[in-house]
């Protein structure tokens, strides 16, 4: 259990056999790991935000240090996107990036996770949701992250670490009390109203199987990004 820009670096140094990866990362990553059909988080409106203390100009934003929460995140791609001629980057922990906002150590932040559900509370401003700008950009939903595992693996472990998995997303949905003592030790400080929002924003039918559209948005994603001179080109194919 760990921030996921923190797994994107263990699969850089091919620490991690199965992992949470960011699409960003797997992208780069594409020639060791292989994406799984279930365990997506991929949707529509799930997108991050870029946020500050009173609003910025599109001008006042391409000056400004912009905290991200990592280099590889798919968070920091949408933000690229968006505004690619903002020069000064700060890589934060997701969970630290509203409060260096708050105290002017950045003069706007990229936040994601539960901090969608929190940063009006705490007197911040939305200048853009960077997921709404892909989804009317592209027409496609957004990818965030998946389960991804080595290429090196045998084939047979693979395909069942996929069916486990979808079985697992499978019996939350079923039996959701049963899932809650788990999110509850590692959801930090979130209230029981914002794990809830927190899993009915990212856990969604994607999550059990990419299926033809998941596939889609994914494939869009990393055009844009090799379009772009993002990413390299990729040297095999993406999915299981």
């Amino acid at each position: 259990m760990t921030d996921v820009e923190d797994l994107n670096k263990k699969a850089f140094n091919g620490d991690l056999d199965i992992t949470k990866l960011s699409y960003h990362a797997l992208a780069h990553l594409n020639p060791k790991y292989v994406l799984l059909d279930a365990g997506s988080a991929l949707g529509n409106n799930c997108g991050p935000l870029l946020v500050a203390k009173h609003p910025l100009s599109d001008a006042q934003i391409a000056a400004a240090t912009v905290a991200i929460p990592g280099k590889y995140t798919t968070a920091n791609f949408l933000f690229s996107l968006a505004y690619p001629r903002v020069g000064q980057k700060k890589e934060l922990l997701f969970s630290e990036i509203e409060q260096a906002v708050l105290d002017g150590e950045v003069e706007a932040g990229v936040i994601i996770h539960e901090n969608r559900f929190t940063y009006l509370e705490k007197g911040l401003v939305q200048l853009r949701d960077l997921g709404a700008y892909w989804e009317e950009t592209y027409q496609m939903p957004i990818p965030l992250g998946g389960i991804v595992a080595k290429r090196s693996l045998p084939h047979a472990t693979i395909l069942k670490v996929n069916r486990v998995l979808r079985r697992s997303v499978e019996y939350a949905w079923a039996n959701p009390a049963a899932t809650m003592p788990f999110v509850a030790a590692h959801a930090q400080t979130m209230q029981p109203n914002v794990m809830q929002q927190h899993i009915d924003l990212y856990v969604n039918s994607y999550t059990a199987d990419l299926g033809t559209m998941g596939k889609k948005a994914v494939e869009t994603m990393f055009a844009v990004a090799i379009n772009q001179h993002i990413i390299p080109k990729l040297e095999e194919n993406i999915f299981l």
